[in-house]
């Protein structure tokens, strides 16, 4: 009997996606005619050198960014032409998004940080407050629940994002150099946080790093320079 999940519409389906900026006379091209398939499930590491397309790419999954042309489908929503309320219900409710600089807010606490995606979202106050506890258990981070987030270390904060980020169960997490303010250490354990969510909750992770970190858990390796995918897209 085949896999459901192999047959199963991509979680990413980009055809000849094209984001093409403005630069004084002239333009620069972000990402160059790319195809991409990513199914449900993976975890794929992107790579590539600085200015090589890669947070341009994870701008566009997360509807943070319009595409110049082409088409793009994320979590079987098609992106490419949609009014602006459909783009932000989109981000609330099929991605989740973790960058280097944590972005927590820091006049709110841990668990009043990783609440605010699902309370934007319309979800019900006390079965966000549920989710992030049952995040926070999972995590380890139990005990820091009411802790203001500009007081955690760099490793704690990254945590809270990646809660933060699944609070409202994405099909996909797109992560922008998670580690690249963390050391070693931290940032080996926020790396196999997002493979135990990967593993567990079946969520398609996507992680654009400059880092060796990741290699072990991934799925797929690819990589990017000057906008397109140097690696074959269905595999190393």
């Amino acid at each position: 009997m085949p896999d459901p999940e192999a047959t199963a519409e991509p979680i990413v389906c980009a055809r000849n996606l094209t984001r093409i900026y403005p630069l004084g006379a002239g333009t620069v091209t972000g990402v160059a005619g790319l195809n991409l398939d990513i199914a449900r499930g993976e975890f794929v590491v992107l790579k590539g050198p600085s200015g090589s397309g890669k947070s341009t790419l994870l701008a566009l999954l997360a509807a943070l960014d319009t595409p110049s042309a082409g088409e793009l489908t994320v979590a079987g929503r098609r992106l490419s032409g949609r009014p602006p309320g459909d783009l932000t219900r989109f981000r609330r409710e099929a991605v989740g998004m973790v960058f280097q600089s944590f972005n927590l807010l820091p006049t709110l606490n841990v668990i009043e940080n990783i609440c605010l995606p699902a309370l934007l979202a319309g979800r019900d106050e006390r079965e966000a407050r549920r989710r992030a506890e049952e995040l926070l258990e999972r995590l380890g981070l139990s005990g820091r629940a009411r802790h203001p987030a500009d007081r955690l270390s760099g490793g704690e904060m990254q945590r809270v994002a990646i809660a933060r980020a699944v609070i409202n169960h994405p099909a996909l997490v797109l992560a922008d150099e998670p580690t690249g303010n963390l050391d070693s250490r931290n940032g080996s354990a926020v790396i196999e946080l997002l493979a135990r969510l990967n593993r567990e909750d079946r969520i398609t992770v996507l992680l654009a790093t400059h880092s060796d970190l990741a290699d072990g858990v991934a799925t797929r390796r690819l990589t990017l320079r000057d906008g397109a995918l140097v690696s074959p897209p269905c595999g190393d």
